[in-house]
């Protein structure tokens, strides 16, 4: 079954595979572009009667991954990273909990990621190229790449249209290579718009504003302000590096943390009242990486078991507090002689700056509409820029305070693979066990269309009756959404969404969730490192007075 976004993106490859057409079926908000392809090339090597056409389209997800990975890599080296701390660098980011889980789904974070750290590379190489011809070769490369792989997710252009840019300010004392460079970027700007233009004619797709009605800029502001907390939470294994140097404090930085501790206490007032948990870390409205060490976005009916306690959430949390502090003490405070002789420069600070900080704006302000809106900047936007303060930690980590990264980071490194290992045994776990339901009720003569399985299984049951999903943002055709009422009792994200799925039966995380039990036997799954398994039940979904009664879509 699919997972999050990525089962109508499957149902997208294989028409693809089967007809040679690209076809939305109204859920797409990426223009998915090259993955499709990419996808639908792994679905006819790949797909057996022993691997299933899910697992078969993710493993190119899987390769992408592991490309990124080596080219992060390279491209640490190029900042001026020692290979060794380069490689710590990069593991720290492919080895942690959002990008395992996201590596073996065929979400478009990955395939985005992919496209601005080629492009990322392109640009560093064309910065330490000694001729102006290979100049522009490197310069024509990360357009042409970030163009083509930028097409899975429309943000990954930032690449071309901020990335690219900012490298040409800084060559702009070669004619030659400015006016090459101008060229190569001027046609791929062409090449970006002749895109947007063929996705915005397409039947049954959606498109995100760039601007929304209102910006309340209180909501805006906790969104980031939890986004920040959390990547100082995923960089924890550098971020930790910084605590020591609060022993250095003076006015200044003393003044800042007073202000961030403010911050603090504001964002944990609620209604009137001061709840602390709104701040333990996952900070965020984590679908990925939560509390509950699962992919935490199910709908499932009842509360997912718990996998991190408060104690250790709040063990996280001041982990990650002590950090942020000393990163202000670090910045704020006169920094320490250097340990060792730097190594020479081939690539300034002031030049990454030039490079990465317009891009990392950029795409942080795109985020805005997301933070306008419930449930607010998702944990998996951070894949496309995390790496950048990963490069900036470590490199300052090298000149200033390690020039070997110590033993702690690399075994908070292996601790946080350790969790995201779990975090995607635990997800499929429960994946495979509302898959096993589901065909347990088949067995007993109850469609999928009678059941509630959670949003994602019940995209994959609507498309089997419909060719598009029931969308109120869809714009292509005209007047194609019919209103659907939810159910006040047990509600469910997406409803809406699959108008044939009419549920008399549900599947919970608790046997008295909705209007109680089904005589159907529950389903365990395992959960690593917990002390308990996990347990899948069938519940009712409807009142008895309503279970003989459907609503009827033959004319939909």
């Amino acid at each position: 079954m699919g997972i999050c976004d990525d089962g109508p993106y499957i149902a997208m490859v294989q028409k693809l595979a089967a007809t040679g057409h690209v076809t939305y079926n109204g859920w797409a908000t990426a223009m998915l572009g090259w993955q499709l392809y990419l996808g639908a090339a792994f679905l006819k090597l790949f797909s057996s009667p022993f691997i299933s056409v899910f697992t078969a389209v993710r493993m190119s997800t899987l390769l992408v991954a592991m490309l990124t990975a080596f080219l992060l890599q390279r491209v640490l080296v190029r900042a001026n990273i020692t290979e060794r701390n380069a490689t710590i660098g990069t593991l720290a980011i492919v080895l942690s909990p959002l990008y395992l889980i996201l590596s073996v789904t065929f979400m478009t974070d990955i395939q985005g990621m992919f496209a601005v750290v080629l492009c990322l590379y392109g640009c560093l190489r064309a910065l330490q190229a000694t001729t102006s011809q290979s100049t522009i070769t490197w310069l024509c490369v990360a357009v042409a790449t970030n163009v083509i792989c930028g097409s899975s997710r429309q943000i990954a252009w930032l690449g071309v249209l901020v990335m690219v840019p900012s490298t040409l300010w800084l060559l702009k004392r070669n004619r030659a290579v400015l006016l090459g460079g101008a060229t190569a970027l001027l046609l791929g700007v062409l090449c970006i718009a002749a895109c947007v233009h063929w996705f915005l004619q397409q039947p049954y797709t959606i498109h995100e504003p760039l601007f929304v009605s209102s910006y309340p800029l209180g909501v805006i502001f906790g969104d980031y302000f939890r986004t920040f907390l959390y990547a100082v939470f995923l960089l924890l294994p550098f971020t930790v590096l910084f605590i020591p140097a609060v022993r250095r404090s003076n006015f200044k930085s003393v003044a800042v943390t007073a202000l961030f501790l403010l911050i603090c206490m504001l964002m944990a007032v609620h209604s009137g009242h001061i709840r602390f948990d709104s701040l333990l870390e996952p900070t965020l409205e984590g679908q990925w990486v939560n509390a509950h060490g699962i992919f935490d976005a199910t709908t499932l009916h009842g509360v997912a078991p718990v996998f991190l306690n408060t104690a250790e959430r709040a063990v996280l949390t001041i982990a990650s507090l002590a950090a942020v502090i000393g990163m202000i003490t670090a910045l704020l405070a006169p920094p320490p002689i250097a340990a060792a002789k730097r190594a020479p420069e081939t690539v300034k600070w002031q030049q990454l700056c030039v490079l990465l900080v317009p891009y990392t704006i950029f795409y942080l302000l795109l985020l805005i509409p997301r933070a306008t809106t419930a449930p607010g900047i998702l944990d998996r936007y951070l894949l496309g820029f995390l790496f950048i303060p990963m490069l900036m930690l470590v490199r300052y980590s090298q000149e200033n305070l390690h020039p070997r990264l110590p033993i702690l980071t690399i075994a908070l490194v292996g601790l946080m693979a350790i969790f995201g290992i779990t975090i995607t045994h635990n997800s499929f776990a429960l994946y495979r066990a509302r898959v096993t339901l589901a065909a347990e009720l088949r067995t007993n003569g109850i469609p999928d269309t009678a059941v509630d399985n959670g949003w994602e299984y019940n995209m994959e049951v609507e498309l089997q009756h419909s060719a598009y999903l029931n969308d109120p943002r869809i714009t292509n055709p005209a007047h194609t959404y019919i209103a659907i009422p939810n159910n006040d009792q047990c509600p469910g994200f997406g409803r809406d969404r699959t108008p044939h799925v009419d549920p008399t039966y549900a599947i919970a995380f608790q046997q008295n969730a909705c209007f109680g039990p089904a005589p159907f036997a529950p389903v365990s799954y395992s959960r690593w490192l917990s002390p308990n398994q996990g347990t899948l039940y069938v519940v009712w979904y409807k009142p008895p007075s309503l279970r003989a009664s459907s609503r009827s879509f033959k004319n939909f």
